[in-house]
């Protein structure tokens, strides 16, 4: 059986790549990443996803998946963006949050999406795809699903529930993260047996 390095140490984003992935990849184990997490000095998603990649495939040898993700909000400029983790300083998924809405009080516009760069790396080999998720900023938390700015995030292509209130499968079908590793396993599944 061929092995594929998961390059996360997020638990829920294991959880949720593997219910994404786990179809697509028969014959394929996929394993977790127990390396040193590397240092995220890109300035955009798809150079920290591979950055990610890259540090699992040199830790590990074995090929690597990895993906750096996050919220944009069209009225904080693109904000929190590739620093959506770390936006409030305490890497506290309610404090990011509280910080959005805090930034967003009063506004009417709040556009926004979810963005994903999924990156895979092997021997003599890297490709990165991205996935976008439109939608809005709520005006409140709803929900208890999902991670991350879930709560807040209202997909256009819903039904006005936000992405904490959407069960996996419903979240799974049209999210971001689905649409960058649906893309680059197309764009690289060859390489991966």
């Amino acid at each position: 059986m061929t092995r594929l390095v998961l390059a996360t140490h997020n638990a829920h984003k294991v959880v949720e790549l593997r219910r994404i992935l786990g179809n697509r990849l028969e014959g394929i184990e996929l394993v977790g990443y127990d390396g040193p997490e590397p240092v995220e000095d890109g300035t955009t998603f798809a150079e920290n996803a591979l950055i990610k990649a890259r540090a699992a495939f040199a830790h590990t040898g074995v090929p690597s998946l990895a993906d750096d993700s996050g919220i944009s909000v069209a009225a904080l400029g693109g904000a929190p963006g590739i620093h959506s983790a770390r936006f409030a300083g305490t890497r506290d998924d309610a404090d990011n949050r509280r910080l959005v809405l805090e930034r967003l009080d009063g506004v009417a516009e709040r556009d926004a999406e979810f963005v994903c760069a999924a990156a895979f790396v092997a021997e003599g080999f890297e490709h990165v795809e991205l996935g976008r998720w439109p939608g809005v900023v709520g005006a409140e938390e709803r929900g208890s699903g999902g991670f991350g700015y879930d709560p807040l995030f209202v997909p256009a292509d819903g039904d006005g529930r936000s992405a904490a209130e959407l069960g996996a499968d419903e979240k799974d079908a049209i999210s971001h993260r689905t649409r960058a590793f649906t893309a680059l396993l197309d764009a690289v599944g060859d390489r991966l047996r």
